[in-house]
């Protein structure tokens, strides 16, 4: 997968919580040559905890410490491209072994390093930020209540209208098309229960609008036509069969699904979660809308987790980040693999060089 950027991009990486795997997969995914080709990068978070990663992770990198992007020196006249640049945000008190645990204090290197990051960002100082995992219950011990990124970055940027997609670019197999595979989420960070009251003919075609946006751009990039295929799943078993397991189907979501196409959006549902994603996979559709959290997320990452991106629809910014958590069971023990990482920063960049001021994905 190959976008032209006009330019080189500056992309801001946040370390996350640095309880979790966050400056480890930094530290890998800068210290691959071929990445470091992509863009400048300045990382934000705790310096300290960024090189306790590198050590742990035997990541060959020199930290440098700045206060802002526009301190990057450009790429050639650099004396090393061991050199990574770090902004300070957050508690940088880390020392010796970072104890991989819920915290308060890593809540708050998290939420720092946001606000910082989307802050740079909305002020066009950085072109895309990729943000490292954070701990929700950390988050809230922190006292910042908040049920994930995607809700806070809403808050910070101001806009109503957003979506998590989670993204596989393409080329392996059961990515997807030439464009790769993207699923959209019509309602994400809520208790199931609540799932029910969400599923609204207005919030199905937001996500419908939104997922047909992003693939828009991402087509036209790579030189296809900017007409992507949307399938949109059902929320009960079997569809319902015709209302006899429930009538959402026939009353909210192919309402919705047709109103979208009056709109002249190319998509189709709903259907069947079990039978659709395997010809997603395959390439029959760009991207595809589920109903709720676990039914989007389980049914992509079986087909690849490791490579699945976080791409938040919606914002003025270009954010993408990993597809999974802090996984403080296997933090600051090398471990962790950073291909997540590698691939939310080349998808960020490429994303640059497809979205506008005025069109974000």
């Amino acid at each position: 997968m190959h976008f032209e950027s006009p330019k080189r991009p500056v992309v801001a990486i946040t370390l996350g919580d640095p309880t979790g795997v966050g400056p480890e997969i930094t530290a890998k995914s800068l210290a691959d040559p071929n990445l470091q080709q992509a863009a400048q990068f300045v990382v934000i978070g705790s310096p300290q905890a960024l090189r306790l990663a590198c050590q742990v992770t035997h990541a060959d990198l020199d930290i440098h410490v700045i206060s802002d992007p526009e301190s990057i020196p450009p790429h050639h006249n650099r004396p090393s491209s061991r050199q990574v640049y770090c902004i300070a945000a957050g508690p940088d008190d880390w020392r010796g072994r970072i104890e991989p645990t819920i915290q308060a204090r890593g809540g708050q290197a998290a939420y720092e390093a946001l606000v910082l990051a989307t802050e740079l960002a909305l002020a066009g100082r950085v072109d895309a930020i990729v943000t490292s995992p954070l701990q929700k219950k950390s988050l809230q011990l922190a006292g910042h209540d908040w049920p994930g990124h995607t809700e806070l970055l809403a808050y910070l940027c101001k806009v109503t209208d957003h979506a998590m997609m989670l993204y596989l670019p393409p080329g392996p197999p059961k990515h997807g098309g030439p464009a790769g595979l993207g699923v959209v989420h019509v309602t994400l960070h809520m208790a199931l229960r609540e799932v029910f009251e969400h599923i609204t003919e207005s919030n199905i075609i937001e996500k419908i609008q939104l997922a047909h946006r992003v693939f828009a751009r991402i087509r036209l990039a790579l030189g296809l036509d900017g007409n992507p295929k949307i399938a949109v799943t059902a929320l009960n078993p079997h569809a319902g069969e015709s209302g006899r397991f429930g009538d959402e189907e026939l009353r909210i979501i192919a309402p919705a699904t047709a109103k979208a196409a009056s709109s002249g959006i190319n998509v189709s549902g709903p259907y069947p979660v079990d039978t659709l994603m395997p010809k997603a996979a395959e390439g029959e559709f760009d991207a595809v809308v589920a109903m709720y959290h676990d039914q989007g997320h389980i049914a992509l990452k079986l087909l690849d987790m490791f490579d699945a991106v976080n791409i938040t629809l919606g914002l003025p910014i270009v954010r993408t980040s990993v597809a999974h958590g802090t996984a403080h069971d296997i933090a600051w023990r090398n471990i962790a693999k950073a291909t997540g990482m590698s691939q939310a920063i080349l998808t960020a960049v490429r994303l640059c060089g497809v979205a506008n001021e005025a069109s974000r994905p």
